[in-house]
């Protein structure tokens, strides 16, 4: 996939951008013309690895995705790290969904996902917006000390290929996307478009995905 200039991000109605990336599970691409046609599809953007928030979204994802299985709605992750690196973490940490690796966030930009600027007042919010988007936490904590309390929590230790991808990516947000068969988007979330940076690390709950998935099936 070319690399492309950075978009606005995708609405409803429009043509779901093509794909074709390295797939995790697998040695062969996996693309949108898999699914084109066939069955309607379940789209979740990621970060690498290194996010925390990312490996928890994507174990929550593998109840979502099989929920989803029964309305007829295929799942797709894609993960914004190389396909080697992916395999040895889900070796230990199986997930049922089909992955796709994107280590230099091709599909983020053509779906304009927002990877926004690192300025002043984004760096002095890292420090004082409180979240706990999961709920794991005693109470919420500023944004970059609930990253370093979750990592501390998993024991997770940052490989080469980890810290390169973090220097690439941050702070690219995160995204899904439900696309019809017929390969237009028709429901979005983006992370952070409703809550600004209290967003950050949060799902849309289950219900709200599958709500939308029903309406789609039944369009």
């Amino acid at each position: 996939m070319t690399i492309a200039a950075w978009r606005a991000p995708v609405e409803p109605g429009e043509p779901a951008p093509a794909f074709a990336l390295p797939a995790v599970d697998r040695d062969e691409p996996v693309s949108l013309d898999d699914y084109r046609g066939r069955t309607p599809l379940f789209l979740a953007l990621m970060v690498g690895l290194w996010c925390p928030f990312c490996r928890r979204q994507i174990a929550q994802l593998g109840t979502l995705g099989a929920q989803l299985k029964t309305l007829g709605v295929e799942s797709l992750i894609v993960v914004a790290t190389a396909p080697e690196n992916a395999r040895v973490y889900f070796k230990f940490r199986p997930t049922p969904l089909r992955l796709a690796s994107d280590p230099d966030l091709t599909i983020h930009r053509a779906y304009g996902v927002p990877k926004p600027e690192p300025t002043p007042a984004m760096l002095q919010a890292l420090d004082q917006v409180r979240i706990n988007p999961t709920g794991e936490l005693p109470q919420p904590l500023p944004i970059s000390e609930a990253a370093r309390a979750l990592q501390a929590m998993d024991g997770y230790v940052y490989t080469p290929a980890d810290q390169a991808d973090v220097e690439r990516q941050w702070p690219q947000q995160k995204g899904q996307f439900l696309i019809d068969r017929a390969g237009i988007v028709r429901w979005v979330e983006i992370e952070c478009a409703k809550e600004g940076m209290a967003g950050i690390g949060k799902m849309p709950p289950a219900q709200v995905v599958l709500d939308a998935a029903r309406a789609l099936v039944n369009h």
